[in-house]
């Protein structure tokens, strides 16, 4: 009889799993998949007989996680695979808890059974934490590579929330690219600093196909970077393997999953923020770096902020605008720009709350710790309509943007505003730039 098999996840590492280790097994059946919350709107579609494989000609059906007693009784599933990230332990034993005491047994699949390996040198930028700093520190890397003269091609974690069929191999090279395959705000604040930078990123839902697509890109490809998302592990198998800390959630490191599984894995950890947390804060990372990994190279970073008009900002009511996910699931209290509103003379944040419309105000009600600050949603063009319309609603007298992208390219804001900018800066030795020197000697590549 074959095994009966639900994976849990969130239209990401789930599918990547379902492709690397359940596809085309007849051992298994996949009679499902379940979507939690922390991407709305996936419940309810199928992940498609062209992406499924030959022995699931109708798709698999996606559920919503809520259902989980009832579906593993209804289809008979004798495992469950946990496949989500950037949860705390409590959380992923809470949802193994009602799994077993449905009947069903729990499980979650490591880096040797859905790691692909490249042909080319692999470099992977990870983070404990949703929000800790791997896109400024993916962008410093990036950098030095190009200045090198190593052709770096990206790839980023999975964000497929529309037609996956289509979404199989998304390869983003120009601006238009971002129209073209119709990105959600979330993917284009990921996708657009690589494309201004003159870099190619991929993503999409296959990664073995997007894996050989990104080794032979006409661009050339010297070196694959992967872009982590959500504190997960990578999909390829990294030869310098980079996890970036972050010292405002300290403990968070050793305490949310898969995050301490980047951290152990880690070649190199890079404890950003160093100018803003506090140093028993900082302590404590180094304490647990040392504890779990001990033999890992720890490059000390800031993330200092600036913005484009501090006189937007000084003596005024402002509306921040941070990084949804940062403050979603990331569960930050603050962001880049509460820090920018706060050294640049605000006379006071302003609380959206009262203001909030459709799924925005749903947002909050999910997450409730978000307190007096707006999350950038825009994972429709409806959650943007809402999003806009809860800006202009707000009673304040300036907005501070603090969203990886100038939102105000994608949504019009009636009030006077300003963007926020941060990007990685090494404190003292060692640097990124002597680690990847050192790596481009090792891996034979050709540097400037």
């Amino acid at each position: 009889m074959k095994t009966r098999i639900l994976i849990i996840g969130a239209a990401g590492r789930d599918f990547h799993n379902f492709n690397t280790y359940f596809k085309d097994k007849e051992a298994f059946q996949v009679a499902g998949f379940t979507a939690s919350r922390q991407v709305p709107r996936v419940s309810g579609r199928k992940y498609p007989a062209a992406l499924a494989g030959r022995l699931y000609p109708e798709g698999i059906p996606v559920y919503a996680e809520e259902d989980l007693p009832r579906l593993i009784e209804e289809l008979n599933i004798n495992v469950c695979v946990f496949a989500y990230s950037d949860v705390s332990y409590q959380h992923v034993m809470s949802v193994g808890a009602v799994v077993e005491a449905a009947g069903a047994s729990y499980m979650m699949l490591g880096p040797d059974d859905t790691m692909l390996k490249s042909n080319k040198p692999v470099i992977a930028v990870c983070a404990v934490r949703t929000g800790a700093g791997k896109s400024q520190t993916s962008r410093r890397i990036i950098d030095i590579l190009t200045k090198k003269g190593v052709k770096a091609v990206s790839v980023r974690h999975p964000m497929p929330y529309g037609d996956l069929v289509a979404q199989r191999v998304q390869r983003y090279a120009e601006l238009a690219d971002l129209e073209k395959h119709r990105c959600s705000l979330e993917e284009m604040e990921e996708y657009e600093p690589y494309i201004v930078q003159g870099n190619v990123i991929y993503a999409g839902a296959d990664y073995q196909a997007i894996l050989a697509a990104a080794e032979q890109d006409p661009k050339g490809c010297d070196v694959i970077h992967w872009d982590g998302g959500n504190n997960d592990f990578p999909f390829f198998k990294p030869d310098l393997f980079i996890t970036v800390i972050d010292p405002h959630r300290a403990g968070h490191e050793v305490s949310y999953y898969p995050g301490e599984i980047c951290l152990r894995m880690a070649d190199v950890v890079v404890i950003n923020k160093i100018d803003s947390a506090s140093a028993d804060d900082v302590q404590t990372v180094r304490e647990n770096i040392e504890r779990v990994n001990p033999l890992a190279t720890v490059v000390n970073a800031s993330s200092p902020v600036s913005v484009d008009d501090p006189d937007i900002i000084k003596g005024k009511r402002v509306l921040c605008i941070e990084d949804g996910p940062t403050l979603t699931h990331g569960e930050m209290g603050f962001g880049a720009g509460t820090i920018a509103a706060t050294r640049y003379g605000a006379a006071e944040l302003v609380d959206p709350r009262p203001y909030t419309v459709g799924a925005i105000a749903e947002s909050f009600k999910l997450y409730p710790q978000i307190g007096a600050l707006l999350p950038a949603m825009g994972y429709s063009k409806e959650q943007l309509k809402d999003l806009e319309i809860t800006v202009n609603r707000t009673d304040c007298e300036a907005v501070v943007v603090a969203t990886p992208i100038d939102l105000r390219r994608v949504i019009k804001i009636n009030k006077p505003s300003t963007r926020v900018h941060y990007e990685l800066q090494e404190i003292g030795e060692p640097t990124l730039e002597g680690i990847l020197t050192a790596f481009g000697r090792a891996h034979d590549l050709a540097m400037e």
